[in-house]
């Protein structure tokens, strides 16, 4: 339940419920037994729904974290991807000596130069990408065979590489997906030294990113939808694709570092987006939900003097106080217990 939703209501409550405290104050007993009231003009039924308390955080729409790629050829730059263009798997992220290092697709990053003989867990990957990319005659295993060595002549062939069969070290990298270039760390022209920073991407799809306080994990679980508010008051659906925690060293010699919870948020529908590569977004996030229970508005509560809640029930022209117990509280209405689901209650105006 939001306390600042909760408190916002109660003084609305108290209100409009002025005149009954001061009923019940002065001699008329309990509410249930106040004699007959005069129809309020305005009225409400009791529903039966399913309350959702959502809950605003800043966000910012971009392209997610970025990632440094280093080199591990050694050479002249002498080509770069333009900023913000897309690599695919087999494309290649820049020219090193006139020569193409690779984009391919997996989590393990390459380590060693793969040659026949050579087993492992990084030789299954590259095969992988091998015939991903349309290459036949071996079998995807973890072992580079003579018949891998064979399709990886035609790879390099297609690439005006040195039909060697084997894959040396630096001549390709793998990265979850596509990316999309965001930085060059170096020139056309540059000399590139194993270990020097070539440039930095990021994925290829815009994401949501909002930072959290780690004691907000339960909002945030992985496939959780949320509703994410554009420029201009357009909205969209999503879903929590990942979180981590970030520490924030905070600005200034005397800030103190933070831990968070940084969130990435995927939309349902990316062609929403078009036309906006950053732009900084409301977030919503279900704080509680309660299913299929009875609500009313929640100008419908009166103030008790005995303290508590009640609302006045109309019935044939005429209306009565009942105590009800309240539950929580969105989008302008009140979980309640103590009244019958399509009973009319007054709300005071």
């Amino acid at each position: 339940m939001s306390k600042g939703r909760i408190a916002v209501g109660a003084t609305v409550v108290l209100a409009v419920g002025g005149a009954v405290v001061a009923a019940t104050g002065f001699g008329f007993g309990s509410p249930r037994e106040e004699p007959p009231r005069a129809s309020p003009s305005a009225t409400a039924k009791v529903t039966r729904q399913t309350l959702v308390d959502t809950r605003k955080e800043k966000g910012s729409l971009g392209y997610g974290d970025k990632t440094a790629i280093s080199g591990r050829l050694q050479g002249t730059v002498t080509g770069l991807p333009a900023v913000g263009s897309v690599v695919q798997r087999g494309h290649a992220l820049c020219q090193v000596d006139n020569t193409p290092v690779v984009l391919l697709y997996g989590s393990l990053p390459a380590y060693r130069a793969l040659s026949v003989g050579t087993e492992g867990a990084d030789v299954k990957q590259f095969e992988e990408n091998l015939a991903a990319l349309g290459y036949k005659g071996f079998t995807v295993d973890d072992e580079y065979s003579s018949a891998t060595a064979t399709a990886v002549k035609k790879w390099q062939d297609a690439l005006a590489l040195a039909e060697t069969g084997v894959v040396e070290l630096g001549r390709v990298h793998y990265a979850p997906g596509s990316i999309r270039m965001d930085t060059a760390k170096t020139a056309v022209g540059d000399e590139l030294r194993p270990g020097g920073e070539l440039l930095e991407y990021t994925g290829s799809a815009r994401v949501v990113t909002v930072d959290l306080d780690l004691a907000d994990q339960a909002i945030a679980v992985k496939g959780t939808a949320v509703t994410v508010g554009l420029p201009g008051g357009k909205s969209l659906q999503g879903k929590v694709a990942a979180t981590a925690t970030v520490v924030d060293e905070g600005n200034g010699p005397d800030a103190q570092p933070s831990t968070e919870l940084r969130v990435t948020i995927t939309p349902d529908d990316e062609a929403a987006l078009t036309g906006l590569d950053q732009a900084s977004v409301d977030v919503g996030f279900v704080a509680s939900r309660r299913e299929n229970v009875l609500t009313v508005p929640v100008g419908a509560l009166l103030a008790l003097a005995e303290g508590g809640y009640g609302v006045e029930v109309v019935d044939g022209g005429t209306g009565r106080v009942v105590a009800v117990e309240t539950g929580l509280f969105a989008a302008g209405r009140v979980e309640v217990t103590g009244v019958g689901e399509g009973q009319t209650v007054g709300v005071p105006a």
